[in-house]
């Protein structure tokens, strides 16, 4: 990952760094590499993610089409 640093300015370039790795999900899979995590809790939370993603896209969806 690559970030211009331009006219000396570390502060902005930081910012699009740290933005570029929230939009990466990089500070997300940290969270979760921090501590071990049980085969069974991985699955268990990743299904809940999955019905999470269905649920919003259902909003969205019936969002769109006015209902």
């Amino acid at each position: 990952m690559h970030v211009i640093v331009r006219d000396n300015n570390v502060d902005q370039a930081l910012r699009a760094l740290k933005k570029k790795m929230q939009r990466e999900g990089i500070f997300r899979e940290m969270k979760l590499r921090r501590n071990f995590e049980k085969p069974s809790e991985r699955k268990a939370r990743e299904q809940a993610e999955a019905v999470r993603r269905y649920r919003k896209l259902l909003r969205k969806r019936l969002e769109r089409e006015g209902f």
